[in-house]
């Protein structure tokens, strides 16, 4: 019986011709004998302009659905992960290879670990790559570590939540991505680490691409009095976990 690790993508029109890049990064990975990887697709609305950059291949899946933003998609698309992991994968974004194989040895050495991240490195317009200063330390993170970090350093993290790779059940326990505009990813990995250890990877497992039309370089997206309430609502959530002790795995 093959075990699966399921891939979630989130993508609207602007992102869609980068989908191609995206799933050759995802032919390149290697894993161990017995596993396989299926990509979900979700697109944040319902057009005709993301379907045609959809590669054709029996591992990928594509859905449509009303548009919400991201987090809505990615966490309507876990009704199609039938596997014991999810991967996030931005649609603009690409895995160097190893990057899949890396994060399952993690998870699947340690049941007490629920959650994996690594270093990424941006990908520039020109096809370089930069990298970001003060990398954190690889191994186990304990819980509160990254909520810790991140509040203590202007609501940014050490590891980068576009990077997660998590266990499904647990994943669906959190009830997914946050319902945000933005930061949905970030309130996420902070609530996985208020249940959960993590780990993170020394090696880089994720190529960020910049570019002028994606989400973060929008104006809204520093839109001082919306950041200022999704970063409260992101801190409260992750503090109210960890009061209330719940922990993964259960009985810890």
């Amino acid at each position: 019986m093959r075990r699966r690790i399921i891939i979630v993508t989130a993508v609207h029109a602007p992102s869609a011709h980068y989908l191609p890049d995206a799933h050759a990064s995802l032919c390149r990975q290697e894993l161990p004998e017995g596993w396989e990887w299926h990509w979900v697709v979700q697109e944040d609305g319902k057009g005709d302009e993301v379907a045609p950059h959809v590669p054709e291949d029996a591992r990928v899946t594509f859905r449509q659905g009303r548009s919400g933003g991201p987090g809505v998609a990615r966490t309507i698309a876990l009704a199609h992960a039938d596997g014991e992991y999810v991967k996030v994968l931005d649609a603009d974004d690409q895995l160097p290879p190893g990057a899949l194989a890396r994060d399952l040895a993690a998870l699947e050495a340690d049941r007490s670990i629920g959650w994996a991240t690594s270093r990424a490195l941006d990908l520039l317009p020109d096809g370089s790559t930069a990298g970001f200063p003060g990398d954190p330390e690889p191994g186990p993170v304990e819980r509160g570590a990254v909520l810790d970090f991140w509040k203590a350093n202007g609501f940014r993290a050490q590891v980068h939540p576009a990077t997660l790779f998590v266990r499904r059940d647990l994943l669906l326990s959190l009830g997914g991505w946050m319902a945000l505009p933005a930061s949905e990813d970030t309130g996420l990995l902070l609530a996985l680490n208020a249940t959960s250890r993590g780990w993170i990877s020394p090696e880089v497992g994720l190529l960020y691409r910049k570019w002028p039309g994606q989400a973060t370089g929008q104006a809204a997206h520093v839109d001082t009095a919306e950041r200022d309430a999704r970063m409260a609502v992101v801190e409260a959530r992750a503090r109210q976990l960890a009061h209330f002790n719940w922990r993964y795995p259960a009985g810890d």
